[in-house]
């Protein structure tokens, strides 16, 4: 079943300029701590901070990468890489965090609510 997605579900979170290249960036969105990632291509992902692994809120403090086709973040404490499109553990199948939707209008960067089939 499909969901209507409402417009005010939308959070306006940053310019899209405020954002460096690879680097995380935080957000309050939908009650839930949010990593924002802009990728050198100017693509924008957002996965719920929290870590599973170390139970701290810092994925938006990991290292950004690749591993083949799939953009990642790393967790800065237990380097588990999370696949910023749908917040799976690349290294532990049976682990993922929230991702969310990001959309970017007129250069504002805004979130809307967990993917479907995300964590």
């Amino acid at each position: 079943m499909t969901r209507h997605r409402d417009p005010e579900e939308w959070h306006a979170v940053c310019r899209l300029d405020q954002l460096e290249v690879e680097r995380g960036a935080t957000a309050l969105v939908h009650g839930q701590a949010v990593a924002i990632f802009k990728m050198p291509d100017e693509t924008v992902y957002a996965l719920g901070n929290h870590d599973p692994f170390s139970k701290a809120s810092m994925i938006a403090k990991g290292i950004v990468g690749r591993r083949g086709d799939v953009p990642f973040v790393a967790s800065p404490l237990h380097r588990h890489g999370f696949d910023l499109r749908t917040g799976k553990c690349l290294d532990d199948a049976h682990v993922s965090v929230p991702a969310y939707d990001v959309r970017v209008v007129d250069g504002v960067v805004q979130i809307g609510h967990r993917k479907a089939d995300a964590a």
